[in-house]
């Protein structure tokens, strides 16, 4: 049977091997001629692993003792290169971690191997999670396989790019500020960032310990809800890990209330294309019997500024451990004051340096109360926003992903403030903890290029089936409508 990698599913895949029409082996050989011919040029895989065949032999056993298999047993996945597994190199696209091998299992790879996945590499992406436009790896730039000229979006961007380019099935990455969900938009994906403590942090190198989460990149909403069920639950590895039934049972209403707020959905800067299709997508959630409600939201606007205050002192907590003596390159001076100071200054790229001393100045004496108070108490503002409209009977908010489609290669990463601005939509569910997800809504043409496009949607803590169920109903009719 001939493998088309860019038709595939993980519930289509599973059928494939589950019948016999292929082997977990030919799958993973089919996925690596694909990255043998593409990533030359795309850049998505820092790296291969060179055991994949031999983690698809051992698929294949499971599959033909029919014991223990399970919808991901033998499906070829990519991770992000932060996420650690053990004996495989990881380093966050970062040369202070030039040569480090993880010594045990994050919690999300361990539960995947446990279902038989098969890891096919690590990927590209910013330094240390830290962009939107994965230009800031040490690595190089990973380029958007819609379009070779553009970023594929960050800091995930290799995760996207190596599904979207046929190189896996699906893949895991972190979401900060949108890192899952804009790279979705520009590679027209399904991104998901669940509720945060759903998916267990463990083993992943932390950014933002407040913000980041582990989440899925997919083809669909029915892969991106199977990759998600495998991962989440309490973890004693991470105290902030919640149960599934936290939150209760999700009843699934007869009819879904979408609040829409305007204001902010069609500020300043958002491209006509962008607030086009995003009308669009808002008309097709009519079509499907949504009540569609005008909300007010009037501290949405300051989660950005607020996100970019409360991130960066969290970094420059987090990545204090990076120093050279531990693990991960040195870089030797006269003395240990030394080391640290050349290890960090040369092999810390410029956006990390730039985030580690923003983090250092809002958290220093005398602009802790002016700057990260305030910040916190600008979240606690926002997170009652939301808890104001959905105890109004509002069960989702839709927002564009991203203000544009993906930009040139070049074209803002000079220009820090434009690159943060990137983040004005996707930032506020890492602010307020909710679950949000991006969900391909159609395409803008841009110099004779379709560039695709994502339709946010945000629901309550807890209720990530909300967005499931709302997107499965959005991907049918555009599917239709296509």
């Amino acid at each position: 049977m001939n493998i088309d990698t860019n038709k595939l599913t993980i519930t289509s895949a599973h059928k494939h091997l589950m019948s016999g029409d292929f082997s977990a082996r030919e799958l993973a050989q089919a996925y690596l001629d694909v990255i043998e011919k593409k990533n030359k040029d795309i850049n998505a895989y820092l790296e291969v692993f060179d055991d994949v065949l031999e983690q698809a032999t051992q698929a294949d056993k499971r599959i033909a003792s029919k014991k223990n298999v399970h919808l991901l047993t033998g499906i070829p996945l990519a991770m992000k290169d932060n996420i650690l597994i053990k004996g495989y190199r990881c380093g966050a696209a970062s040369k202070i971690l030039e040569g480090y091998y993880a010594t045990y299992d994050s919690t999300v790879a361990r539960k995947l191997k446990e279902t038989g996945a098969v890891f096919l590499g690590r990927t590209n992406m910013d330094e240390f999670a830290m962009g939107t436009s994965t230009e800031n790896s040490a690595y190089g730039p990973t380029k958007n396989p819609h379009d070779t000229s553009r970023v594929p979006g960050g800091s995930s961007g290799g995760s996207a790019a190596a599904v979207a380019m046929g190189g896996a099935l699906a893949a895991l990455g972190s979401d900060t500020g949108g890192s899952i969900r804009q790279p979705a938009s520009f590679c027209g994906l399904v991104g998901l960032k669940p509720t945060y403590g759903a998916v267990s942090r463990y083993g992943l190198m932390a950014m933002g310990s407040s913000l980041d989460q582990i989440s899925p990149l997919a083809r669909t909403m029915q892969d991106a809800e199977t990759l998600f069920n495998s991962i989440r639950g309490l973890d004693p590895h991470d105290g902030t890990t919640i149960s599934p039934d936290m939150y209760g049972v999700a009843e699934i209403p007869k009819k879904f209330v979408i609040g829409v707020p305007e204001e902010f959905a069609y500020s300043k800067g958002v491209s006509e294309s962008v607030v086009k299709n995003f009308k669009e997508s808002i008309e097709r959630l009519k079509v499907l019997g949504c009540e569609i409600r005008s909300v007010k939201m009037h501290n949405l606007p300051y989660a950005l500024p607020a996100y970019y205050i409360i991130m960066p002192a969290e970094v420059s907590s987090n990545l204090a451990r990076y120093d050279g003596v531990k693990f991960g390159a040195l870089e030797e001076g006269e003395d240990l004051m030394q080391d640290y100071f050349r290890t960090r200054g040369r092999l810390f790229g410029k956006e990390a340096r730039r985030r580690i001393m923003l983090g250092t100045y809002v958290l220093s004496a005398g602009y802790y109360d002016a700057y990260y108070k305030k910040a916190v108490a600008v979240r606690n503002l926002i997170r009652q926003d939301f808890k104001n409209v959905f105890a109004e009977g509002v069960h989702a908010i839709a927002t564009p992903t991203a203000p544009s489609p993906a930009f040139k290669i070049g074209e803002k990463i000079n220009d820090p403030l434009q690159l943060y601005v990137e983040d004005i939509f996707t930032v506020t569910a890492n602010i307020s903890g909710m679950p949000a997800i991006s969900l391909p809504s159609g395409f803008s043409l841009v110099d004779g290029k379709q560039l695709p496009l994502g339709l946010q949607l945000q629901a309550p803590h807890g209720r990530e089936q909300y967005l499931f169920e709302i997107g499965k109903k959005f991907e049918k009719i555009r599917g239709e409508a296509e």
